[in-house]
């Protein structure tokens, strides 16, 4: 009798380490969005240790040297609006790029500007229409010099209207 039950114990600690094993060793993730989730969230993690790891490639500021002044015609709302702009970019790589294609971000941003026109910069929503047109026209300068966009985002530090 003894040995009965050792022979029982033993088979079924057998069988249960057995299914324990397979569903440890074969278990695959049933739904391929957390699996797309859990990569978002690794590559995630991966770019920040590496900013963490390589400064050069975080986010940084860049100001434009001086800022736009554009003359409206007479009769129009404004007279002059003078314009600073800070560019966030990816990397110092990127904002010395920036400096560097400075004179032809400036002309492409003025001329955005005085396409706006000054009645409609005054508005929040002109500001904000301004505000996407300049970050779209930066992005087309350095594509077109760099062959990648690294631009964030566009802040307006001054925006003056006469």
């Amino acid at each position: 009798m003894k040995k009965l039950i050792i022979i029982i114990t033993a088979v079924i600690l057998l069988l249960g380490g057995g299914a324990g094993a397979y569903f440890f060793l074969m278990n695959k993730p049933a739904d391929s969005a957390q699996t797309d989730k859990k990569s978002e969230t690794t590559k995630a993690a991966e770019e920040a240790r590496k900013e963490e790891e390589d400064p050069t490639l975080a986010e940084q500021y860049y100001e434009l040297s001086d800022p736009l002044l554009v003359n409206f015609p007479p009769g129009a709302g404004a007279k002059i609006i003078k314009l600073s702009v800070t560019v966030l970019v990816k990397g110092e790589a990127a904002a010395a790029a920036l400096k560097k294609h400075e004179p032809m971000i400036r002309n492409n941003l003025l001329m955005a500007i005085s396409s706006l026109g000054a009645d409609k910069a005054k508005t929040l929503e002109g500001k904000q229409e301004l505000q996407a047109t300049m970050l779209t026209e930066i992005g087309k300068v350095m594509e077109l010099m760099t062959k990648k966009n690294p631009v964030k985002a566009v802040y307006f530090t001054e925006f003056v209207t006469q």
